[in-house]
């Protein structure tokens, strides 16, 4: 298995490069299933708890439990690939039913498969690529910002982000950057959930091609994109401790000092798995009417215009029952005792 060298003042030699190659291959369980268990690990608890706590899918949350319970277990890489994709499985299909809000005027010009989040599967590219619904296009855009993040935070550490543990190193993908996004994909995914299950999505947002594939409009992925530094904050600390990680399997002086937390600004030593930094939330969506798709006040529901509409059509609405109750058997009978 290939494995990533720190290159930190330019002090390791080759053959502490060698020292660490063999470390890797010969020593049980060695860095790099303890780096795959622990990213995993945390990948599946937080899947786990968006399963149940977001999508209420109890039974998808017990299903990832079980997968994350045998990582304990797990002897190599490919045995931690398979429980992973277990997990994914269940997790994915809770997905399958969450209704995508759009303002009742734009209801004319989205499509059928637009309305609830489907698969995660594109027919297009039978991968996560591609993606045909708007959910996805967000989830796909906001994936690459976070692994522009972990690439950029591996390469600040001396890391070679091409070089993956449990991403087979690849020239068409950055394999440790994909490495150390895995923790943090549920943070987006809960982001993506929370957006969709509290405002409407606009047509406007986005566009389809003639093959199907939905992509976003540039003024839609420029809002996205402020999201980036909350993405980064949160790759920072996972990335300097697989810095740590594999700095402990080559051989130096004993005095030798730690690598910087240039990312963290972190004086304490990791211990265990990484530590983490403080939550910085990501940009709130935008609220927007539920009618006609104006921009509005968060908390509000509706525009000054539609909530009139939306007030008399209510009053109308009430009246109806009122009229409805009023010549109920109950009230006749009421009206008779009261004479």
């Amino acid at each position: 298995m290939r494995c990533n060298v720190l290159f930190e003042n330019s002090t390791i030699s080759l053959w502490q490069i060698v020292a660490v190659e063999q470390t890797f291959q010969q020593t049980p369980p060695g860095a790099p299933l303890r780096i795959a268990r622990e990213l995993i690990g945390q990948k599946l608890a937080a899947q786990e708890q968006l399963a149940r706590d977001g999508l209420h899918a109890s039974t998808a949350a017990q299903t990832i439990g079980q997968a994350r319970f045998g990582l304990a277990t797990s002897a190599t890489i490919e045995a931690i690939r398979l429980l992973e994709s277990q997990a994914a499985y269940a997790y994915w299909s809770a997905w399958h039913t969450v209704p995508v809000i759009f303002p009742k005027n734009d209801l004319r010009r989205v499509l059928d498969h637009w309305r609830t989040f489907g698969t995660r599967i594109s027919q297009l590219s039978g991968s996560p690529r591609l993606a045909v619904n708007p959910p996805d296009a967000m989830l796909n855009y906001l994936y690459a910002l976070l692994e522009s993040e972990a690439r950029l935070a591996a390469a600040a550490l001396g890391l070679d982000p091409g070089l993956g543990v449990m991403h087979v190193d690849s020239r068409t993908r950055d394999s440790l950057a994909c490495d150390l996004m895995e923790p943090v994909r549920q943070q987006v995914d809960a982001y993506v959930l929370d957006w969709i299950s509290r405002e409407p999505l606009r047509r406007e947002w986005f566009f389809e091609q003639r093959d199907g594939n939905c992509r976003l409009m540039g003024s839609f992925a420029a809002r996205l994109s402020e999201t980036a530094s909350t993405w980064g904050r949160a790759a920072a600390p996972l990335a300097e401790w697989v810095s740590r990680t594999l700095w402990s399997t080559i051989p130096k002086p004993a005095r030798q000092r730690l690598p910087a937390t240039r990312l963290t600004q972190s004086r304490r030593q990791a211990r265990g798995g990484p530590c983490s930094l403080a939550a910085e939330p990501a940009p709130r969506p935008t609220a927007i009417c539920r009618i006609c798709g104006a921009a509005i006040s968060l908390g509000r529901r509706y525009c000054a215009a539609c909530a009139v509409t939306v007030s008399k059509e209510n009053l109308i609405e009430a009246s109806k029952l009122g009229r409805v109750a009023g010549h109920s058997r109950e009230a006749r009978y009421v009206k008779a005792k009261l004479g």
